[in-house]
């Protein structure tokens, strides 16, 4: 980055704390005081610990070098971050400190971690393979082979038993129903993505559509679960989403870094509600995480370090929470007495 661009971003960040200090306190006045919102900084290699009623920041902690993303347990007490290069790093989030790695083999390139019953799933790209991890025994129970090239993310089906992934290098989606009980329940569903390279990925609310970012080629792919098959494919001209979140209510935000813009789709319609600009240069790889009660979306900005809140009755970014120059905030995930 050049001393103009860096000059740049400087004074829109500073504009933008300034027009928004005022409506950040009232965006995240109604957010739990028990509640954490924890921030990956994939350009600092490091997880913040975020109070999300006040946006301040309550500590950071080193982690594997360039973590990609977070999980916590459902207690709360626990967060696991996958680093492809350096493994899994155990958080303890009251102490604020790393408690363990995990290593999951050389190579292996773990990315995305998902707690589901007292275990962490991982994707482990490098193996074309998912692993399951127990923090009580402290050791890697199982893997399995998925076959595909770049298995990416994890979302967990409503049957609390199913997993699907995307594989960025196959063009495909993989569903895994019964992974949670196994490798040896577990029936693979290979369905074929006509984009390239998908990504961003998530379930419709009632669990009956799953959607797909590509991006590659600025599409979304919407594959019908119960046929396993895309049944529809929309071209909206995206530069580069790399994430994509379903709201309570049925709504899709696709965050295009490149394009510094959020996206907002009625999922129903399949029709684009709203644009909005989240800065005025490329805000690089993105993050969605939408608050427990729907009321609002935080919004990573890896390359403008923060993290935008939006809010989601009248998509209008009403807050932010400053990162610390060289931060990078990606990944972010709840943890406290609700998980």
């Amino acid at each position: 980055m050049n001393l103009t661009h860096s000059s740049q971003r400087w004074v829109v960040s500073l504009v933008a704390l300034a027009a928004l200090t005022v409506a950040t306190g009232s965006a995240m006045a109604q957010a739990p005081s028990s509640e954490r919102l924890l921030v990956l900084l994939r350009d600092a290699s490091a997880l913040a610990i975020v109070d999300p009623a006040s946006g301040t920041v309550l500590g950071r902690v080193p982690t594997g070098r360039d973590p990609h993303e977070v999980t916590a347990s459902a207690d709360g007490r626990l967060a696991f971050v996958a680093s492809p290069s350096d493994g899994i790093s155990v958080i303890d989030i009251a102490t604020q400190r790393e408690i363990r790695r995990v290593n999951t083999g050389p190579g292996s390139g773990p990315h995305d971690v998902l707690f589901v019953d007292g275990k962490v799933y991982f994707t482990i790209e490098g193996y074309k393979s998912i692993g399951r991890y127990d923090p009580e025994a402290d050791q890697i129970d199982w893997t399995l082979g998925i076959g595909q090239d770049g298995t990416h993310l994890l979302v967990l089906g409503p049957d609390g038993r199913t997993l699907f992934m995307p594989n960025r290098a196959s063009n495909s989606v993989t569903m895994a129903e019964g992974a949670i009980d196994g490798p040896d329940e577990t029936t693979l569903s290979v369905i074929p993505i006509p984009g390239e390279l998908p990504e961003g990925i998530d379930l419709s609310p009632d669990g009956q559509e799953l959607w797909t970012a590509t991006r590659n080629d600025g599409g979304v792919s919407i594959i019908n679960v119960a046929s396993r098959q895309v049944v529809q494919s929309l071209d909206l001209g995206m530069q580069d989403a790399n994430r994509l979140k379903f709201t309570p209510d049925g709504r899709v935000l696709i965050i295009d870094g490149e394009a510094a813009s959020l996206i907002v789709i009625d999922a129903a319609s399949r029709s684009v509600i709203k644009r909005i600009s989240m800065d005025q240069m490329d805000t690089g790889d993105g993050a969605i995480l939408v608050s427990r009660d729907g009321a609002r979306a935080y919004v990573g900005l890896r390359d403008a370090n923060r993290v935008a809140v939006l809010d989601l009755a009248t998509l209008e970014v009403t807050g932010q929470i400053m990162m610390g120059e060289g931060s990078g905030p990606g990944c972010m995930y709840w943890a406290g007495e609700n998980n």
